[in-house]
């Protein structure tokens, strides 16, 4: 095995996975299954028989397509249940050494003993910022001399049932859980810049049945949140609007859709056709689009309190950075704009290489993110796959992992 990876995403609309090796500066995907998903809405798991068959579905279509048998991979979790919090450690440092990697450790530990509820668990815990002896924003405190050293982390947690169910699933389509990955923290590692990082930014996923966000800070995370709403209730609105199926109104969507009413020509027409027997019946585009824009006008809004709420507003210079399949919808740019007052950029994963074709798309960030954010953080096991037929011949260079520094900083930076 040449440290192939592999992420598996499960969303609202889509079970995608990926089996892929991560280099320096792209990402080589060998294989990839995407399987239309069923049992699983807005991020929490309703019929496990169904999700784990669609999981089984998409999982033999990458092992198909790449050659290697899936026994292990990093899944993708969301939903209202996730929570997040910031919170303190320290510990002391004995005598004239330089702070060491467990010095860091036992600093994370000491922050990590929080008071959580019986039936949550954490999913993460990111270091922010340093302090050593009272000198703050240290970044790397490895090899640096003091007697007291400090870290603020921010930590994740979610519900321990709506875990178990996903892990239950995922495990009933014969793969383990390497390790859960948020999804915000897996689009934004696919779609951000460094840049954007240092500066300040919010990366917003818009999927089919919620809306993840997170806030980077001085090169790391500060606040994260997931919204139970999305892309689908956009389709509902036209559902209940056209009086027309689930499906027809999610095409109606993508294929006329529009987020801004003024964009679009007010004699411009289209027909459907409704419920029973009756003749289709003409639709104005601009009416469709003045469904769609309230709907977006709403989440965005929902996504404006949420970053009052954090207390970080007036730190994002470099604004939001939106992604996910609704961020498709011509037009929806512009109202964040409008909504926020600040930049906003639409994004989709880069540097990929390989049978990357289709998932050069918004709808694949947080697929994407899962291989290098996955391997970042579970260094130095790869997760395993083992080849069915000779695997591909490329290589994988010596992994370089710039956001692992800034999740638990490395010797080289000493």
């Amino acid at each position: 095995m040449e440290n192939v990876v592999i992420g598996l995403d499960v969303g609202t609309h889509k079970i995608c996975t990926i089996v892929g090796q991560v280099r320096r500066d792209d990402i080589f995907v060998i294989g990839v299954g995407i399987e239309p998903s069923r049992g699983m809405s807005r991020g929490i798991v309703t019929d496990m028989a169904a999700l784990s068959k669609a999981i089984a579905a998409s999982v033999h279509k990458a092992e198909k397509s790449s050659g290697y048998q899936i026994k292990r991979a990093f899944v993708s979790v969301a939903g209202s249940h996730i929570a997040s919090v910031n919170s303190r450690g320290a510990v002391g440092i004995t005598g004239q050494r330089g702070v060491n990697l467990d010095d860091l450790e036992k600093a994370m530990e000491a922050a990590r003993a929080i008071a959580i509820p019986h039936n949550r668990e954490v999913l993460h815990v990111v270091p922010r910022s340093y302090s050593l002896d009272g000198q703050n924003r240290v970044r790397s405190p490895l090899g640096m001399h003091g007697f007291r050293l400090e870290v603020e982390a921010h930590i994740i947690t979610a519900s321990s049932t709506s875990v178990a169910n996903l892990e239950q699933s995922v495990e009933a389509a014969n793969v383990l859980v390497d390790r859960f990955i948020l999804n915000p923290l897996a689009a934004g590692d696919a779609v951000l810049t460094e840049q954007e990082r240092e500066a300040g930014v919010v990366v917003i996923d818009i999927g089919g049945g919620t809306t993840d966000l997170a806030i980077f800070i001085e090169g790391t995370v500060w606040h994260t949140a997931v919204l139970a709403i999305g892309g689908d209730l956009v389709t509902s609105d036209i559902t209940y609007w056209m009086n027309v199926p689930f499906d027809l109104a999610e095409a109606v969507k993508i294929q006329r859709g529009h987020a801004l009413k003024r964009a679009i020509d007010p004699l411009e027409t289209f027909l459907v056709e409704p419920f029973g027997d009756g003749m289709p019946i003409e639709v104005k585009r601009e009416e469709l689009a003045d469904v769609i824009e309230a709907r977006i006008e709403e989440i965005f809004e929902k996504v404006q309190q949420e970053i009052k709420r954090s207390g970080y507003d007036g730190l994002l210079r470099a604004g939001a950075v939106i992604t996910g399949g609704c961020s498709q919808l011509p037009g929806v740019r512009e109202v964040a704009q409008r909504v926020f007052g600040f930049p906003v950029r639409l994004a989709k994963p880069e540097r990929l290489t390989g049978m990357a074709d289709v998932l050069r798309n918004p709808s694949y960030s947080t697929s994407v993110g899962l291989l290098r954010l996955g391997l970042q953080m579970d260094t130095p096991a790869p997760t395993e796959a083992t080849p069915i037929t000779t695997p591909p011949t490329a290589k994988i260079g010596q992994f370089l992992g710039s956001l692992f520094k800034r999740l638990l900083p490395d010797e080289d930076e000493k």
